[in-house]
Parts: C-alpha cells; sequence; structure tokens
C-alpha cells in the first residue's frame, strides 16, 4: 500500500513525518532518511493494529495536478 506523507521541519531541527490518511500517525527522525523509515514502521504498527481490532484500513486516492504559478 502506498500512503501520502508530510514532512516538516520541527522545533528541534528534527524532520516530523505525518500520515494524514491514518489520524495521529506521525513520527520524528534526525535526517529526512530517518523520519521516513521512522514513518514506515509507525504506518505498519498503526495497520496492524487496526486489523488486530477489526477497522478497514481506510483507502484515499491521491493524485497530482499542475497550477500555473
Amino acid at each position: 500500500m502506498k500512503f501520502l506523507i508530510q514532512l516538516t521541519a520541527g522545533e528541534d531541527g528534527k524532520i516530523v513525518t505525518a500520515c494524514p490518511t491514518l489520524p495521529g500517525c506521525l513520527t520524528q527522525g534526525g535526517t529526512k532518511a530517518e523520519a521516513l523509515l521512522n514513518i514506515q514502521e509507525a504506518i505498519g504498527a498503526y495497520l496492524t493494529s487496526m486489523r488486530k481490532h477489526g477497522e478497514t484500513v481506510p483507502i484515499r486516492d491521491v493524485a497530482e495536478v499542475d497550477v500555473p504559478a
């Protein structure tokens, strides 16, 4: 499965990653690579918990659009 994630700079200099499709699923890392690895692990744990509790995994379609600047 693929999920859209957001990366933002934290106040402490770390990179915060969040998955908007999965409320509350966020983590951070000292580097972009570490932050991406951490969010992959967090999403995996989130999905495992959802399945364990009989919850449906939300599926959202994402598309790209061009906007003149």
